[in-house]
């Protein structure tokens, strides 16, 4: 299987994931102080092009 396959196959379900997990908590949080939910959107909207980045990186990687 070609690194780009698994690594698409990899990303959809990790974002799948992780959007189940933040609309979850997103759903908490909006009960809470104005500066938390901020603070929590912010990260959030960020947190997830770290591990994609490493991923893309990791599939366009050459051998040898």
């Amino acid at each position: 299987m070609s690194r780009v396959l698994i690594a698409w196959v990899a990303g959809i379900a990790g974002l799948l994931a992780y959007l189940v997990l933040v609309l979850r908590l997103g759903d908490w949080v909006l009960t809470q102080h104005w500066a938390l939910q901020v603070a929590y959107f912010v990260v959030a909207g960020i947190a997830w092009a770290f591990p994609i980045r490493a991923l893309m990186y990791w599939a366009a990687r050459r051998r040898g």
